[in-house]
């Protein structure tokens, strides 16, 4: 089946936003597109697992930003809620790394990429960790929907 790249602009877009503190999900984009078949599910998994991590090497980043500066520095719209942000701090100071797994979470799971970044985890073992959590979790979507169709 040829590729078809507005599927996947879509899929790789949905995906990133997600990713961020930006209100987005990219479940229902990753379900709709297996059923529409207009995509190889491999390199919809693909596309969506690498997108998804690339939104949270973007939080990483803007996580070192926040120890180099304080979170001051970072423009009103892309500061992370408070709340969640602590949250998440006490969650990577009681499990450490293995949390990473779980950044594909919706509440506290972008704010814990960011604490990463603030904490200056190395990148290679961060983006390592979230493409595992990331794309167990669209592998889990994907047998789902094969075995309900």
């Amino acid at each position: 089946m040829p590729p078809d790249l507005a599927s996947l602009g879509l899929m790789a877009g949905a995906a990133f936003v997600a990713a961020t503190l930006l209100p987005a999900q990219s479940e229902a984009v990753f379900v709709g597109l297996l059923a529409a078949k207009s995509v190889d599910p491999t390199v919809l998994f693909i596309v969506a697992s690498l997108a998804n991590t690339a939104g949270s090497v973007v939080n990483w980043w803007l996580g070192r930003l926040i120890a180099k500066g304080g979170i001051e520095r970072l423009p009103a719209r892309l500061r992370p809620d408070p709340a969640r942000f602590a949250r998440a701090q006490g969650w990577f100071a009681r499990f450490g790394w293995p949390s990473l797994l779980f950044a594909w979470l919706p509440i506290g799971g972008d704010p814990l990429t960011f604490v990463a970044g603030s904490l200056n985890y190395p990148l290679a073992r961060f983006i390592l960790l979230v493409f595992i959590g990331k794309a167990a979790r669209y592998a889990l979507l994907w047998a789902g929907w094969a075995a309900a169709a």
